[in-house]
């Protein structure tokens, strides 16, 4: 049986509608060096159940953890490190949204990236000339503003610090999952002042890597209210003054 190196943690809050079970399964058919860890966030619609059928058929790639309460994003992907840092011995750990918005296939590409020095590596919905990135004008409006204030609060230049697929050598890995996040959403400013703190601002650049997606297409009914927008800029102060330096 081929060793699997790769632990890539999806967390599911409803997504019964959003589920792209045959993606998935194309994946599993192809791919047999990577391990699946659904996190159900205390789901009420049949997200466990689908998942659950899935586990069933590939059942050496898959596993489903349920978590009985709705913890939010950020807190559902730190039980999946805390479980699979504890019950297995992967050389990378990723997350990525339920929707592969962000397909599985992009972040076995971008783990490629982790090697040598470089512990951290997250993908960036730039668009070029020569791949296929679909957002939704209000959205790319919107997370500009954002990403530009993240950009400044952490005093480094990202282009996209936001997007959901990110991929982390394991000794960096817990060393950030070590403790909860302050907020549900924003959770992934956290993880890079948290990197910060670890190899220093002057060396971090030489850990971490952005790197353009070839491909990521914008999906209907997002998680996020539209209301957050105005909720997240309290986060980000509450995020920029615990770790301010």
């Amino acid at each position: 049986m081929q060793k699997k190196t790769l632990a890539i943690i999806i967390p599911c809050y409803n997504e019964a509608n959003r589920l792209p079970i045959e993606n998935y399964k194309s994946f599993f058919n192809k791919t047999h060096d990577v391990s699946i860890f659904f996190i159900n966030d205390g789901s009420i619609d049949e997200t466990g159940n689908l998942i659950q059928e899935i586990c069933i058929e590939f059942s050496e790639q898959v596993n489903l953890i349920s978590l009985e309460k709705n913890k939010g994003k950020g807190n559902a992907v730190l039980e999946g490190f805390h479980f699979v840092l504890n019950n297995h011995d992967f050389k990378k750990i990723a997350f990525l949204d339920a929707d592969l918005s962000t397909s599985l296939e992009e972040c076995c590409r971008l783990a490629n990236y982790v090697e040598g020095k470089i512990s951290l590596v997250f993908g960036s919905r730039i668009l070029k000339l020569d791949n296929n990135i679909k957002r939704k004008w209000y959205r790319f409006f919107f997370g500009r503003i954002v990403a530009t204030a993240i950009s400044k609060s952490l005093k480094l230049s990202l282009y996209d610090s936001q997007c959901g697929c990110k991929i982390f050598d394991t000794p960096l890995a817990k060393k950030i999952f070590g403790d909860p996040f302050l907020s549900k959403w924003l959770f992934d400013v956290e993880i890079f002042f948290r990197a910060i703190k670890i190899y220093g601002r002057e060396n971090i650049k030489e850990h971490i890597n952005e790197v353009p997606l070839n491909e990521w297409v914008d999906t209907p009914d997002s998680r996020v209210s539209p209301w957050y927008f105005f909720r997240l800029w309290w986060d980000l102060h509450k995020i920029s003054n615990k770790y301010k330096n």
